[in-house]
């Protein structure tokens, strides 16, 4: 079973900073996508959770370390240090470097400021001793300095390197006699240039690369992660300090070696990065429509009790985003990009004048995309034209829904057939069930997709990589609590699950033999095409499913992410070389069909005999052996999934894997399966 490791996790617990943090995920956004998500991670995630398999590269940012060591002290780096043992990587900018160091010494002597003490996780083996440079105070720029690093020429082996530049520097270390640490797998990547106001022992080292295990550690003291002056106030060249301006303009020099030697370190730590420096990408107009025009006006009529106006303009504010409604009847669509957009304070900017003055700044700056309002387009009749849509074709995509629905002849209710769409989106998991005063008026089968998405959410630490070519969407599905007796909303997962693998095999004649499978509880994998022998298989798609429960029913959000025509980061269905290749808008038309005649036969018969024989037919896990790691390490053989609540059933193994008689259930929301490390069941 092949895992491709596609989560860069950057931790944003105690003891880290706000400022570091944001440019953590703003430098390796950039240079890491679409092969990577890059998200933030916590301290009791780091404890808890099953990060491990899924996790590229762990980084720690600048803050205070010890903060770090008061939250994951014990289990926590106990994880951390066998991820990385075991093959993971790891990458500390300053605080993250003494972190990451066997002992730290900081401002000894200095009561006001000193912390002395060994740390846990010791990749490099030896001590960082800070600051290098004095001048040091929390919380402010007074000790900020542009500090020239020197690169050794046999440091790297892969990029472009330059052999001096300019880097930010505020409260770092020096990795003191590094280069007597050469045989226990230390290599130096970087030096400062200038004397230091520390002993740094046998050379002035700034950045070291540790061979740990089957894995490595990049350690630095400055920060390379800190991106151009203008998108934070840490780098503002107005701060009221002698000499700042300077020190900024120094570092705006020097800019696209900082960018080199970041992704050299990179390359050096085995990622794959982007050729060029991915944009963020702006968000996208939604557009909102409907096959039927009559379900369109009941959908508009639902909203209007939670519909504003404010200057002229309507908008929907809910509790996580923000919309601002838009009609074609009130402008036609060639020329609502020219129209003027009236501001908060009662101003109004010509857009294209905006879009001028601001493009370099908005380049730059880091996007909060929850507090940007969002233009929602209605469109009352009809569907967007495709010169509006270029990425998503509607009228193909209604012409396959309808075409599906006369297929399968179902006596429920069509799913897809009013539709969010978005070229560009957070996420459309989040847009629906963030926002519960639109959630509410939504019917069953209401659907939001999108081409890209810049936050798309999985289960726990897990981020949905979003590039163009994959299928993300995410239905409403409204489950009275009075099925719970015999179609308990536990199943939904499943039932999603089933609708991918049975839309994708019967999307067209000669499909049937595209080699999906089931994974529990919610993962979609596929046979690799790089192993003829047909017996790896790679992840290419993920379900969530989040509820609210309200007055008698369940409100869920069923959310789908699927490798469909993409090349990043992992394997596609394009790729399983199926008879012609898949259409974003056929697939999607497919699987909502499937979704939707499958939803009502399990509310009229919940999840019987019919059910349990197509799950088995496409899960992965018959007869399977697996550990349970909860259980103190038992082996159990896999014997399905329970039909009252979808428990999986593992029955436990004795001497020479003879059952004991013995069934443990698990609870999919509880526990992690990972064909490496076995099951882990927590008791609920």
């Amino acid at each position: 079973m092949a895992s491709k490791r596609m989560n860069v996790l950057v931790y944003s617990g105690n003891g880290s900073t706000i400022e570091s943090v944001r440019h953590c995920l703003y430098s390796l956004r950039r240079l890491l996508s679409p092969n990577y998500a890059v998200i933030t991670v916590t301290g009791d995630a780091i404890i808890k959770e099953p990060w491990t398999a899924s996790c590229a590269l762990l980084v720690f940012p600048g803050g205070a370390d010890l903060g770090y060591c008061r939250t994951l002290n014990g289990e926590g780096n106990r994880r951390i240090s066998q991820y990385v043992d075991c093959g993971g990587r790891y990458l500390g900018f300053c605080a993250g470097g003494y972190y990451g160091s066997k002992r730290c010494e900081f401002e000894v002597g200095n009561k006001a400021l000193e912390v002395v003490g060994n740390r846990e996780l010791a990749f490099f083996p030896g001590t960082c001793r800070g600051c290098a440079f004095s001048g040091f105070v929390y919380h402010s720029e007074e000790g900020t300095r542009a500090v020239q690093l020197r690169i050794p020429k046999d440091a790297f082996s892969k990029g472009i390197v330059p052999g001096v530049f300019r880097s930010y520097y505020n409260g770092g270390g020096v990795f003191v006699d590094a280069t007597k640490f050469k045989n226990h797998g230390v290599e130096v990547l970087a030096s400062f240039t200038d004397d230091l106001d520390v002993d740094p022992g046998e050379g002035s080292t700034s950045v070291v690369y540790c061979k740990v295990g089957d894995g490595a550690a990049v350690l630095t003291s400055t920060h390379p992660e800190y991106d151009r002056p203008e998108i934070d106030s840490n780098l503002d060249p107005t701060v009221d300090l002698p000499g700042y301006d300077k020190i900024v303009k120094a570092l705006k020099e020097d800019d696209q070696q900082r960018i080199d030697f970041l992704k050299a370190c990179l390359l050096k730590l085995g990622l794959q990065v982007s050729k060029e420096e991915t944009a963020i990408p702006s968000l996208s107009r939604l557009h909102l429509s409907s096959v039927e025009t009559d379900d369109m006006s009941r959908l508009v009529e639902a909203l209007k009790d939670i519909i504003t106006e404010r200057d002229w303009e309507q908008y929907i504010e809910d509790e996580n985003d923000t919309f601002h409604l838009e009609k074609p009847s009130r402008w036609s669509l060639a020329s609502v990009g020219d129209t003027p957009t009236r501001m908060t304070d009662g101003s109004s900017h010509h857009p294209k004048e905006e879009e001028e003055e601001e493009e370099e700044k908005d380049q730059a700056k880091i996007i909060e995309y929850d507090k940007i309002v969002k233009r929602l387009l209605i469109h009352e009749t009809g569907q967007p034209e495709s010169k509006d849509t270029p990425y998503f074709n509607h009228h193909a995509y209604v012409a396959n829904l309808k075409h599906y629905e006369d297929q399968t002849q179902s006596s429920g209710r069509t799913f897809g057939k009013e539709l969010l769409y978005g070229e560009v989106v957070t996420s459309t998991n989040t847009m629906l069930e963030k926002n519960t005063a639109i959630l509410r008026r939504l019917p069953t089968g209401f659907t939001a997709t999108a081409t890209v998405q810049v936050a798309g959410r999985g289960r726990g630490t897990n981020v949905w990589v979003s590039p163009a070519g994959s299928l993300m969407f995410s239905t409403v599905v409204r489950h009275q609590i009075s099925l719970n007796t015999h179609a308990p909303v536990v199943f939904l997962q499943y039932l999603v699950a089933l609708a991918i693998v049975e839309g994708i095999q019967s999307y067209d004649h000669g499909y049937q033999r595209i080699p999906v499978r089931l994974k529990w509880p919610n993962d979609i994998f596929a046979s690799d095409p790089a192993d003829s022998s047909g017996k790896t298989f790679v992840k290419i798609g993920g379900i969530l499913v989040n509820s609210h429960y309200s007055s008698s029913e369940y409100l869920c959000v069923v959310g789908v992410g699927l490798n469909a025509t993409n090349a990043s980061p992992t394997t596609s269905l394009n790729a399983l070389d199926p008879p012609t290749p898949f259409t974003l808008e056929k697939l999607l038309a497919r699987i909502l069909t499937c979704f939707a005649s499958l939803h009502g036969r399990f509310v009229r018969t919940g999840f019987d005999e019919y059910f349990e024989r197509l799950y088995y037919k496409h899960w992965l896990h018959t007869e399977q052996i697996v550990t349970l790691e909860a259980e103190g390490g038992i082996r159990a053989r896999l014997k399905g999934i329970t039909t009252d609540w979808g428990l999986l059933k593992a029955e436990e193994l004795g001497w020479e894997d003879r059952p004991t008689g013995r069934i443990l259930t698990l609870q999919s929301d509880s526990n992690s399966f990972d064909f490496f490390k076995g099951l882990i069941k927590r008791k609920v």
